[in-house]
């Protein structure tokens, strides 16, 4: 790990428990040994600059990141931390799956059906499901 936490650092680890939790915390350490750099970007730019920024509140700001992931596609691992997030935060396991469907003209329908099959994923390993009724 890095010798001399930055403020940036702290902040950011302290934003990345408050809104991944413990998911976030593994994959960012996971990258400690072998590029302990890249642990420390991801606690200091997105979540000790970006994440702490006024004008959105978090939950708003996981709906950015995982429209964002899930358009980008190819980003499996990434789209799973940040799916958990959004239940983290307070997105419902129905609201996750309709901006998945929201950006069905825009990004296209394999990276939606792939977010999907992650969030689907993240489901299972949570207990949670969407539930859908008549009027959905």
């Amino acid at each position: 790990m890095v010798a001399q936490q930055s403020e940036r650092f702290i902040r950011g680890r302290k934003k990345l428990e408050e809104v991944i939790g413990g998911t976030g915390e593994g994959v960012v350490d996971s990258f400690a040994e072998v590029a302990p750099d890249l642990t420390r970007y991801i606690a200091e730019f997105p979540f000790g600059d970006i994440y702490t920024r006024p004008g959105l509140d978090v939950k708003y700001k996981q709906l950015a990141v995982i429209s964002s992931l899930a358009s980008q596609g190819d980003t499996a691992l990434a789209l799973k931390v940040h799916i958990n997030g959004a239940l983290n935060v307070g997105w419902t396991p129905n609201e996750v799956i309709e901006t998945f469907l929201q950006l069905l003209p825009y990004a296209g329908w394999p990276k939606v059906q792939n977010a999907v099959a992650v969030a689907e994923q993240v489901f299972k390993d949570r207990g949670v499901a969407p539930v859908w009724n008549d009027e959905d």
